[in-house]
């Protein structure tokens, strides 16, 4: 069955390639070389030459160009697209978790359980907390309204908005906010760095939806995405001010969980004082941070027991507070109740909604942390262990404070309802809940930095893989301890758990809206559902989110605005790496190298070439990068073979290893020299050393070489006019599945001069023009093991990495901003930032690095 859906996909991407209109070119044989087919697409000059617009080129420039004339083409086919899709889809294992024994599901349920519910689940220490300290009670109905509140923010947020909508919403497996914005980007090209290929459409974990005839809907918004840079922008903006959010949660969440948790010593031992809490929390905070590093599978099935004891210990609390005080509270499953609550206190009810959701952090985190776990494993764990535990915890609170709800109780109300006798065992267990429940976050930021690292918002990071089996668990370094010190300094500055509570509505807050407004777009452009129920829920959730937003700003002079101002440091870090990134990129595009200049310098590309291999490093994914022309003229000899190798990653989780490289030449074959890009999704691991690398990449290329001659010799068959020799020679046609033809060219590139007869393009190098050889099987088979054999002797005499730095620097004639944001913070992030090399752990012996500057 996969197997034809797959013959599916590749049938009706060929066809919609044989419905594109033909267009009018000039002929000239620059033109008809390969390379500059695409890599000048991007020139302002050769791109009017190719629109619809060439009759009237044709006259303003017809002194010059009296030997041109327009020819009508078919649709044109990059060997790019026509490689991908010949190349076999890797085996893909969607359904590993579902394919799992009894014992291994047990023993990801404590693992979920450690790490993505340690958060909601820890959140009764302080919910009451907060609340009666904004809004303090004055009977029981205070109690019980507050309790109503508390249970419909935990039904609508975790259980309705996330764990029913939002966790489908996963980008193959992953969430988070940058999950989304890649999943938005696969099926709209509203990514602002225009690397973007139509091969990237060709791997088999892109799964596009094509949006149905019927649902003009998703093809409106989608055209209105890519066109409109304004919306691109905007959507990036708030793709990476929801980011942001997330990391400020991940330093809130344990300095909000441990400070809760260690401040039940003042119910148990009245002598503490709070600067001692503080302290025993500092020093929690240290131990939590340096374990992390130990990854989340060990940590996770080490703790994931002690949850389950926690959230045990929950329930049955509950149910005695329910049983020995007052049952009556389950009264406040009706909503009026809230209603009666916010007409009693008006102004502190609206303030006491910050401490409501409370309830629901940690949400979340449930998506943020979906790569480590199955949807299904989460949402199962959620509803039938977690939900039902925690209702019971906070209706057993409220059972207690009906009798006792003085001031001071209710400051401590999950404490001061825990039986006496079994006191300091809860309290144990309670600390340790909390440290388990402060990692949720933690685990849940590297997530979502690699993910931003890998689609251009984030400086490279060294990156640590704790796990073999799930190549989503991670650990950042520098991130770990770098949340750790703000932390601390949070902790020190706020030690009341009021104010550190408005700090974590507001971050949590910031995380849920981006969230919401993302799902929205989801559910418009990819999933094509009911236009009700997309507005039934960004009207439901954000209007409610927009509420507990308000609650929570009004607070924020108290001193959360700590975290507000660190959500702003990180929202400019990545804004400045965004913005210099995208605009490096396109100064290298514009200062790329003609073809014409490099065909003029002949085979020995003007100077010396010497044995080996040289690959060239670059993020150009079209064009001869500017920094080839500067090793040209620095080095006094240049390698035999040149292949440009693009590191890219394309915005899936995964790229299969058979679909990782794509080749096609530059020049013709006696110049010896390709291109290579080498695909990589945000969530690969990309552990290869040098020599690894090196193999994949040469045998990539022998398929692609072989592949190459396998398709000339289906060109010259009944054909006396092809040149082996001449790259840029091709007459024949590609059979695609569904029976199409399509003209190949260089490799897989072709034009027509009518429907019926092909014509043949110019040859660039100067033996090819004395006349053809004769075609014939012997030949083919000669000039394949002659270039194999030349391709081994090459990587016999050793492969050079030439690794070419381009700074950017602003133009004296820029606005001080931006020579402030170029020069100074872009230059700062970019040399303290990781190179993209020191992935591959390449010798230095073999390495060859030369830096230029471009102004922009």
């Amino acid at each position: 069955m996969a197997d034809e859906n797959g013959i599916g996909r590749s049938e009706s991407r060929l066809a919609s390639m044989d419905s594109v209109e033909s267009r009018w070119v000039f002929q000239d044989d620059d033109d008809d070389d390969d390379d500059s087919l695409m890599d000048d697409d991007d020139d302002d000059e050769h791109s009017q030459l190719r629109r619809g617009g060439g009759l009237d080129s044709e006259e303003e420039d017809e002194e010059d160009t009296a030997e041109q004339r327009l020819i009508r083409t078919g649709p044109r086919i990059d060997s790019f697209d026509v490689e991908a899709l010949e190349i076999p889809s890797a085996h893909r294992n969607d359904y590993f978790y579902e394919e799992l024994g009894v014992g291994r599901r047990i023993i990801l349920a404590f693992q979920t359980l450690g790490v993505v519910f340690g958060d909601v689940g820890t959140s009764p220490l302080y919910t009451f907390h907060v609340i009666f300290n904004k809004a303090p009670v004055n009977g029981e109905e205070d109690v019980i309204g507050a309790l109503s509140l508390v249970l419909y923010t935990l039904i609508l947020i975790p259980l309705v908005k996330y764990v029913l909508v939002v966790l489908w919403a996963n980008d193959d497996g992953e969430g988070g906010t940058f999950a989304l914005y890649s999943l938005i980007c696969r099926h709209a090209k509203v990514n602002l760095l225009p690397n973007q290929l139509p091969s990237d459409a060709r791997i088999s974990s892109f799964r596009l939806k094509v949006p149905s005839a019927e649902l003009e809907r998703s093809l409106k918004i989608k055209e209105r995405l890519e066109t409109s840079p304004h919306l691109k922008r905007m959507l990036l903006m708030l793709v990476l001010a929801g980011t942001s959010m997330l990391i400020a949660d991940g330093v809130v969440t344990p300095a909000m969980s441990v400070m809760s948790a260690v401040g039940g010593l003042k119910v148990g031992v009245t002598s503490i004082k709070q600067e001692q809490v503080v302290m025993i929390s500092v020093a929690f905070l240290v131990i939590l941070f340096s374990v992390q590093k130990f990854g989340t599978s060990k940590v996770g099935l080490v703790v994931g027991p002690a949850l389950f004891i926690w959230f045990c210990s929950l329930a049955a609390i509950g149910i005695y507070n329910l049983v020995k005080y007052d049952s009556s509270v389950l009264r406040a499953f009706n909503p009026v109740h809230i209603y009666y609550f916010f007409k009693r206190n008006s102004t502190k009810a609206w303030r006491a909604l910050g401490g409501c959701l409370l309830c629901a952090t940690g949400s979340e985190a449930m998506f943020a942390d979906l790569c480590y776990f199955s949807v299904r494993s989460v949402q199962l764990t959620f509803v039938f262990l977690v939900l039902p535990c925690l209702l019971l915890g906070y209706l057993g609170q409220a059972a207690y404070l009906m009798e006792h709800y003085s001031d001071d109780l209710a400051e401590h109300a999950f404490y001061s309802s825990v039986p006496s006798g079994a006191f300091w065992p809860v309290f144990l267990i309670a600390n340790l809940a909390a440290l388990i429940a402060s990692r949720a976050m933690t685990t849940a930021t590297f997530s979502c930095i690699k993910q931003s690292t890998a689609l251009g918002c984030f400086p490279r990071l060294k990156i640590i893989h704790t796990s073999r089996k799930f190549m989503g668990q991670i650990y950042i370094p520098v991130i770990n301890w770098f949340l750790l010190v703000v932390c601390l300094v949070l902790v020190c500055s706020i030690s009341s758990i009021t104010e550190i509570g408005n700090a974590y509505g507001i971050a949590e807050l910031g995380v849920m809206t981006t969230t919401t407004i993302l799902v929205t777009i989801v559910m418009l452009l990819i999933w094509q559902i009911n236009i009700i129920i997309v507005l039934s829920f960004l009207v439901i959730f954000l209007g409610i989110e927009l509420v507990f937003f308000s609650s929570v700003l009004g607070g924020v002079e108290d001193g959360s605005w700590i975290i507000l101002v660190f959500a702003v440091v990180m929202f400019f870090v990545m804004l400045v790496w965004n913005y210099g990134s995208k605009l490096k990129y396109e100064t290298e595009v514009k200062k790329k190298l003609s073809m014409d200049l490099v065909r003029e310098l002949g085979p020995n590309l003007g100077t010396i070439r010497a044995p080996g291999i040289g690959l060239i490093y670059n993020e150009l994914v079209k064009g001869i990068p500017a920094i080839f022309g500067h090793f040209l003229t620095t080095l006094p000899a240049i390698h035999s073979m040149i292949i440009f190798v693009c590191i890219k990653y394309v915005p899936v989780p995964v790229v299969p290893q058979g679909e990782r490289f794509l080749f096609r030449r530059v020049c013709p074959k006696s110049y010896h020299i390709f291109r290579c890009i080498a695909r990589y999704g945000y969530k690969d691991i990309r552990k290869e050393n040098h020599q690894a690398f090196e193999q994949l990449l040469i045998e990539s290329l022998e398929k692609f070489i072989r592949r190459e001659a396998q398709e000339r010799s289906l060109e010259s068959d009944g054909d006396d006019d092809t040149d082996y020799e001449d790259d840029y020679s091709s007459t024949g046609v590609l059979i695609a599945p569904n029976g199409s033809l399509y003209s190949l060219g260089v490799p897989l590139l072709g034009e027509y001069k009518d429907t019926s007869k092909p014509i043949s393009e110019a040859s660039t190098s100067e033996e090819a023009k004395i006349g053809y050889p004769t075609d014939s099987a012997s030949d083919a088979e000669q000039s394949l093991e002659r270039e194999l054999s030349f391709i081994h002797k090459a990587k016999e005499s050793g492969v050079v990495y030439l690794l070419g730095h381009g700074d950017i620097r602003a133009r004296k004639d820029s606005w001080f901003i931006k020579k402030l944001v170029i020069n100074y913070f872009y230059a700062f992030l970019r040399k303290n930032c990781r190179r993209g090399i020191a992935n591959l752990s390449v010798p230095h012996s073999h390495l060859m690095q030369v830096g230029m500057t471009y102004m922009v």
